[in-house]
């Protein structure tokens, strides 16, 4: 019966070790939560885009060049997070990205809760003819903020000073 226990304890100890490295890698560094932050000011920007296409405040044509102005930082951050999921193979990563998308588009589908068509045809304008770095992010930060992520944010540590 003793042998039956430790052997049920070692597995167990066991288990835990073993995934360890996947549990650490489940979270979202801070990098790789921009890049989330990035997606959804895009998906957001694009779907709300979409909404108020009949109305007078339309702006697909704003959408476009803030797409096509910000292609490279986008498809970097789609990399990025293409990245966070890639620990079950390439066709994974691509499927739980292209998931990921389908639940920021749907959090959209009754528009930016608090803006209306006008305002976000500006924003999308200033955007689109936006530079420098950290521009995007900033934007995201404001419009979006935090996005719901899979895994959670990995957790900081903070640096104390000990005298």
């Amino acid at each position: 019966m003793n042998k039956l226990i430790a052997a049920a304890a070692a597995l167990a100890a066991s288990s835990l070790v073993a995934s360890a490295p996947a549990q650490a890698q489940a979270c979202w560094g801070p990098q790789a939560v921009d890049a989330a932050k990035l997606r959804n000011l895009d998906i957001m920007l694009m779907v709300t885009a979409l909404r108020c296409r009949t109305g007078a405040d339309n702006f697909q044509p704003d959408y476009y060049k803030f797409s096509a102005a910000h292609q490279a930082e986008l498809n970097r951050a789609n990399g990025v997070i293409r990245a966070q999921f890639a620990g079950a193979g390439p066709a994974a990563a691509n499927r739980a990205l292209d998931k990921m998308s389908v639940v920021i588009a749907n959090s959209y589908g009754m528009g930016h809760p608090g803006m209306g068509c006008k305002q976000l045809r500006q924003v999308t304008r200033d955007l689109a003819g936006a530079k420098g770095p950290g521009t995007l992010l900033a934007a995201a930060d404001t419009l979006v903020g935090a996005p719901a992520i899979p895994g959670g944010q990995c957790a900081t540590r903070v640096a104390s000073s000990r005298r």
